[in-house]
């Protein structure tokens, strides 16, 4: 007997991780006596930066070594309803409930890994893909990936990109998507 797949669960789990390794990482650079700083940063000279924490606290810091570690940010498509009617991947792991049918766009790892383990758990995933699968990976490697997603419930829109999404009215609230 299978068990019901629980999304709060799932995501509490998500969440706490996500809290160990940033505590993990800040006890490591509190232990190697590296300042932490989360601001927007410019270079003054070779060893001094500028900082602004966006909120109007500005700062000079001045060191021997500065290590800049800019992570990564997904990005919307720039189209009418994306920010009002869509989400990030990093917004899935912050949903209060599953989110049933979804539209993945992208084929980079991480739109990949998202639709991917949507359709494990059983919600309706169709992924857009503009062109290619994994951009610059091999070829017949990412091809192989997307064959085998699509034989496990995944279903894709090859040669496509959104160019509008709106809400429907009703009680569902579904959004819709145009695309080219």
């Amino acid at each position: 007997m299978s068990q019901k797949h629980n999304w709060d669960e799932m995501i509490l789990n998500v969440q706490n991780h996500i809290k160990g390794l940033n505590w993990g990482y800040k006890s490591e650079m509190i232990k190697a006596k590296v300042k932490y700083l989360n601001a927007y940063a410019e270079f003054v000279d070779a060893h001094t930066i500028k900082t602004d924490n966006g909120k109007g606290k500005i700062e000079t810091h001045t060191a021997d070594k500065i290590v800049i570690a800019t992570g990564g940010r997904p990005s919307y498509p720039d189209i009418p309803g994306d920010k009002e009617f869509g989400i990030t991947s990093d917004d899935l792991f912050s949903l209060k409930k599953a989110p049933g049918k979804t539209l993945v766009v992208g084929a980079s790892y991480v739109a990949l890994e998202c639709a991917g383990f949507l359709a494990a758990y059983g919600y309706d995933t169709t992924v857009m893909v503009r062109s290619i699968f994994l951009r610059g990976f091999d070829q017949d490697m990412a091809n192989r990936i997307g064959d085998f997603m699509e034989k496990h419930k995944t279903k894709f829109i090859r040669g496509a990109t959104p160019s509008k999404l709106e809400k429907l009215d009703g009680p569902d609230g579904q959004i819709t998507v145009t695309y080219k």
